[in-house]
């Protein structure tokens, strides 16, 4: 039987390194099991698992190898890997993957030790970990910074719901977020993205602003907050907060229009959607004015939203057609990915009101984004700590992928 070897190099990284070892292995006539390299600081680990064929001069190909580790003063190590052992492994490829992403304005090990710690209490192995995020200065942090850790975990066997919660406490007592979703073929193949608007894309709730303006504002307010805790009917609290809007003047539209703020991170999160090939749309219990609006700035493709009611230039305090509540944005959703030929499992729904669960829970990739607390409790997924581009970190794009820095 042929003997299996485990070649790991380590020292600073140098040009045509890889190159050099590979051509080596190459004359040598050795079958590559694995191979894995990464670089930290400009200081590189290569591991090689090969497989050696029973004619190998096996003398001569680890005296090759050392000339080279010591001619260009790096580490070499080379180990008998006993075939049982790489039976066991290659065995342990049939099992669930998973991918935890560690989301905070700055990395700490402490961060990383209880996550790390939750990983193996549960019995699962780390396969890799990947920075996304870009590389961070020292000193002060730059305004809205960005850190990002991807985990790679492997498991026989998991109780996905406890290991969910468990790591939720983690992110809640360290203030940081942690998503957690299977490895599979979806995850890079996410093809359409609904967003709710108000205090999701914007950082406003647009009927309460429209209620400042007609000088309604605490009881719209106090209506609003309840039916977003899902405390209300939304259809019902819908109703009756436009009704107290009845008289504003139209222009009072574009003045809110005009000073709306956009979510830290949604432009750039869209724009690269866009580049991706993504498409995107607004699923909005607001107002089709406002939704038009982003639409307009940002090039999403489809907006849903309620029509307000306006006669003689004023506001009526009536919306024309079907309320878009919680499951009418579920149904739209379905809609929407039948339209663009997608399966919902492709789909990924964004929202932070209790009228965003029904879409958040159909899509293959729902998540709260800076949400009241039962939407955070009950969606699969969640975003507190950063802004709306976070969201690629969870489709596995880093930051050099996105066009930012390294």
């Amino acid at each position: 039987m042929a003997d299996i070897l485990l070649i790991t190099v380590s020292g600073e990284d140098q040009p045509g390194l890889t190159a050099a070892i590979t051509a080596i292995l190459a004359g040598h006539q050795v079958n590559v099991l694995d191979i894995g390299q990464a670089v930290i600081h400009a200081t590189l680990s290569m591991g090689v698992l090969v497989e050696i064929p029973e004619n190998c001069d096996r003398d001569g190909l680890s005296t090759a190898l050392e000339a080279y580790a010591r001619e260009h003063t790096m580490r070499l190590r080379i180990n008998a890997v006993p075939s049982d052992s790489y039976g066991q492994w290659v065995e342990g490829q049939g099992r669930a993957r998973y991918i935890i992403t560690l989301l905070a304005r700055k990395i700490t090990a402490d961060q990383l030790a209880q996550v790390t710690a939750v990983v193996s209490r549960y019995g699962l192995n780390i396969d890799g970990i990947t920075r996304l995020s870009g590389r961070i200065p020292l000193g002060d942090l730059p305004a809205l910074s960005k850190a990002c850790v991807e985990f790679s975990v492997r498991g026989a066997s998991l109780d996905a719901g406890a290991f969910r919660r468990e790591l939720l406490e983690v992110a809640g007592a360290l203030e940081v977020d942690l998503a957690f979703q299977q490895d599979n073929m979806y995850r890079r193949n996410r093809r359409l993205v609904a967003f709710d608007m108000d205090s999701t894309l914007i950082e406003a709730e647009v009927i309460d602003e429209l209620a400042a303006e007609a000088g309604v504002g605490e009881q719209v307010s106090a209506i609003t907050e309840r039916a977003m805790r899902g405390e209300l009917d939304f259809s019902e609290s819908f109703r009756a907060r436009v009704a107290l809007l009845a008289g504003l003047p139209e222009s009072a539209l574009e003045e809110v229009a005009s000073r709306l703020k956009i979510t830290e991170g949604a432009e750039h999160l869209i724009s690269t959607l866009h580049t991706l090939g993504y498409r995107t749309a607004i699923l909005s219990g607001g107002f089709t004015y406002f939704a038009r609006h982003l639409q307009e700035k940002m090039g999403i493709s489809h907006v849903y939203a309620n029509e307000l009611d306006i006669v003689d230039g004023k506001v009526t305090g009536k919306v024309r057609g079907t309320i878009v509540d919680g499951a009418r944005k579920a149904e739209l959703l379905c809609q929407l990915a039948r339209e663009e030929g997608v399966d919902l499992q492709q789909v990924i729904a964004v929202g932070d009101g209790a009228n965003d669960l029904p879409m958040l829970s159909i899509a293959g990739l729902g998540i709260a984004f800076r949400a009241k607390p039962l939407v955070q409790q009950t969606a699969e997924q969640s975003i507190s700590t950063l802004g709306l581009d976070a969201i690629l970190y969870l489709l596995g794009f880093s930051d050099t992928y996105q066009g930012d820095a390294p």
